[in-house]
């Protein structure tokens, strides 16, 4: 019987069941089937025209906005307004900002789960991307998760102590003084210079480690130590390929977080369905 599209709610309720079992079970999944890093693909510009232009499609075709709108945008618009409204979290609401770019590849985790059931399977919407929590191999999910947080919480921490070598370690009287401060002192063009250069490694590094990683923990029985070192075969192999997308990445988000972040309804869900079908072409499905 052909399976008719549901609420919200029945989505969620069905993504839901099972997480309990799931999660009880994911200390055994951490476990690997594979033992050694997998052959992987030479990636080109070609490639990368490609995954956007599917997850394109796959983003029209499940409208996958839709869970970042209901789920992901008001998270960021809670988070940015608490700082705006509080003097002592000014300059961290750029770090913040930033720092979307290390979170990304977890809050994409539903995306992947969503194109890759969609290669067998007709009946997918965003409610797919919950199914994700009943994986066999949720454990290493989620252990991978927990080191991109630690990143993004280091990269903060970092951040503020950048602040305070530079226009700190008082917190800014307002908003107008703090923006005054940044752009027309020699110590905050320290701080923007000091912080973009920062900021980069630390991209980099999130990068390279998530790329592969993620994806293939989503569609493989695989620990942490092969997805990661997969991916970083993947970034030593095409370093100008993945340049090019990281340097894509970046420059789509920025594009997306004018004005308030609405782009990024938009511009997370294609990058992340596009993120599994660059990882399809760099890693082969009968791997």
């Amino acid at each position: 019987m052909v399976k008719t599209i549901g609420n919200p709610l029945t989505w969620l309720a069905q993504g839901a069941s099972g997480t309990g079992r799931a999660m009880g079970s994911a200390a055994e999944a951490l476990g690997s089937e594979l033992t050694e890093i997998p052959e992987t693909n030479i990636l080109t510009t070609a490639d990368i025209r490609a995954a956007l232009r599917a997850g394109f499609a796959d983003f029209s075709r499940f409208r996958s906005d839709v869970m970042f709108l209901v789920l992901i945008y008001p998270a960021i618009g809670l988070a940015l307004s608490v700082m705006a409204f509080h003097e002592a979290l000014l300059p961290m609401i750029f770090p913040m900002a930033a720092g979307f770019l290390l979170l990304g590849p977890v809050a994409a985790i539903g995306l992947y789960q969503m194109s890759r059931k969609a290669e067998t399977q007709d009946n997918v919407h965003w409610g797919t991307a919950l199914t994700v929590l009943q994986a066999r191999n949720i454990g290493p999910v989620l252990a991978m998760a927990l080191y991109l947080l630690a990143i993004f919480a280091v990269w903060m921490l970092t951040a503020l102590q950048i602040y305070g070598w530079t226009l700190g370690p008082e917190p800014p009287a307002s908003a107008s003084a703090f923006l005054t401060a940044v752009f027309t002192t020699t110590a905050g063009w320290t701080m923007i210079v000091i912080g973009m250069a920062v900021g980069f490694v630390f991209a980099a590094l999130v990068l390279v480690i998530s790329l592969i990683s993620l994806p293939m923990l989503i569609d493989k029985h695989t620990g942490v130590p092969i997805a990661v070192a997969t991916s970083l075969q993947v970034a030593r192999e095409n370093p100008v390929t993945v340049g090019l997308w990281g340097a894509l990445v970046a420059a789509l988000m920025v594009i997306g977080t004018i004005p308030f972040f609405l782009g990024l309804i938009v511009v997370l869900p294609v990058l992340g369905h596009a993120t599994w079908y660059l990882y399809r072409a760099a890693v082969p499905a009968d791997t």
